[in-house]
């Protein structure tokens, strides 16, 4: 049987704009529950009524301004950008042609857009957009254009993820959303409250907290210098002090420059600043990961899943990692690449967990970051060093460390990867000052003088 032929005419226009009005029934519904109300009650009454919820809306915006925000805000925001502003109509299709994401039908040689479906705004400065693509396009032609688009838009950033099949979601920065510094976490009052699973470290560009697991996890921060990386370690270790004092976690520091770490001496199980002295603190460290293996073994435990005086959660924080696998003594790098690849490979069961700051990622300074499980970038003085922290294609996914401006202000913003959808994330580390950690360090020594005597 002869094929079909296609017909190279649009379909009619009152019937796109049937099938826009079905997909957005909202602007038919509105209208008519007016028109409704005015039948059947009246002007006067249909305006007395809309009159009290827009006053009812108002004083909820004044009085509680917690749940208004929360509630109502991001929905009236996203309705207004949706409709206002370049997620519709010409100003839309402007931005795709302009981007060279609208390609040509071949038959009826007319440009195709992709379709906005929904726009959520949940805080002020962050759009997240779902759009339809075109047939035939891919994730990757958009991300080739991320930067362009972001101009299109007149944005600050614009990311991009695959949500499903022919879908994929825009995650737009319109402005800075870090504009005050973040203040150091609590201290838990006592152990219960701690979850190692779930560290307080700051916030994300949603206007949420920034958790990370520690337990089972490796982390590498990557920073030039006065990127504000150090903040990091410090926050993880406030929210472990209960822990610390109790014994079930330990914390093994290595401080290079003789600055970063001293104030928080007082805590550490471990602490070393001269060559000689952080290469037998690793060792150590080593040989503790392996006892706990023997122990384990010998148990027949598989692995430690909660941390007890038993099996404590080790941490090996190393400011300057360079420092010690580069730039140092040679004989002593072999030794710590090696030592540091065994606890990045096999420090997930024992809970002996590592935190290594460094301000160059390249393989040659940092020949085991694929080991790192959890990888923060903030500022850093080039784009190809955004790759390296974070995994291939992350700047291209969004990540522009490297155009963070060198301001004190920005100390502790930078970029962390969703593991769900591999999207860089915006974030920004709380800052912790002198002052904090001697109350740390404080902190930990009445836990432990509280554990002596007991």
């Amino acid at each position: 049987m002869r094929e079909q032929a296609k017909s190279k005419r649009r379909t009619g226009i009152e019937v796109r704009a049937g099938l826009w009005l079905a997909r957005h029934p909202h602007f038919v519904a509105g209208p008519a529950a007016v028109a409704a109300s005015v039948a059947e009650l009246g002007p006067v009454a249909t305006g007395s009524i809309v009159g009290g919820l827009t006053a009812g809306m108002l004083a909820w915006y004044r009085a509680h301004p917690d749940s208004f925000d929360t509630l109502v805000a991001p929905r009236l925001r996203a309705f207004r950008r949706r409709w206002c502003s370049r997620y519709t109509g010409h100003l839309w299709r402007d931005v795709a042609l302009s981007c060279d994401l609208a390609p040509v039908h071949r038959r009826t040689g007319e440009h195709r857009f992709p379709r906005v479906l929904r726009v959520r705004s949940y805080s002020p400065t962050i759009d997240s957009v779902l759009v339809r693509m075109v047939p035939g396009q891919s994730v990757r032609d958009w991300q080739d254009r991320a930067e362009a688009m972001a101009d299109a838009l007149r944005v600050e950033r614009v990311a991009i993820e695959r949500v499903r099949p022919q879908i994929l979601g825009l995650v737009v920065q319109r402005a800075e959303p870090f504009t005050e510094v973040i203040d150091a976490p609590e201290i838990p009052a006592d152990v219960d409250a701690v979850d190692v699973g779930r560290l307080y470290l700051g916030e994300d560009e949603y206007g949420h907290d920034w958790c990370e697991r520690l337990a089972g996890r490796h982390w590498f921060v990557v920073s030039a210098t006065g990127g504000g990386k150090n903040s990091i370690g410090w926050s993880a270790a406030r929210s472990l002090v209960p822990l610390i004092g109790e014994g079930s976690c330990r914390l093994w520091m290595l401080d290079p420059k003789r600055v970063e770490l001293q104030a928080g001496a007082g805590m550490a199980h471990r602490y070393a600043a001269e060559p000689d002295e952080m290469h037998a603190v690793v060792e150590e460290y080593v040989e503790d990961l392996r006892e706990t293996q023997r122990r384990l073994s010998a148990a027949g435990l598989r692995k430690v899943t909660t941390p007890s005086r038993e099996f404590p959660l080790n941490v090996l924080m190393m400011d300057e990692l360079g420092m010690l696998m580069a730039y140092g003594d040679s004989r002593l790098a072999r030794d710590y690449r090696s030592w540091l690849a065994e606890i990045g490979s096999q420090g997930r069961a024992t809970l002996h967990s590592m935190m290594g700051f460094v301000q160059e990622p390249t393989k040659d300074v940092v020949p085991i970051r694929d080991l790192f499980t959890t990888r923060v970038c903030l500022r850093v003085t080039a784009a190809s060093h955004v790759d390296m922290a974070l995994g291939d294609g992350a700047r291209l996914r969004g990540a522009l460390a490297d155009e963070i401006p060198d301001d004190p202000a920005t100390a502790g913003i930078g970029y962390v990867v969703r593991q769900r959808s591999r999207v860089p994330m915006r974030v920004r580390a709380a800052y912790v000052d002198d002052r904090e950690i001697t109350e740390m360090v404080e902190a930990v020594q009445r836990g432990r003088d509280l554990r002596v005597v007991a």
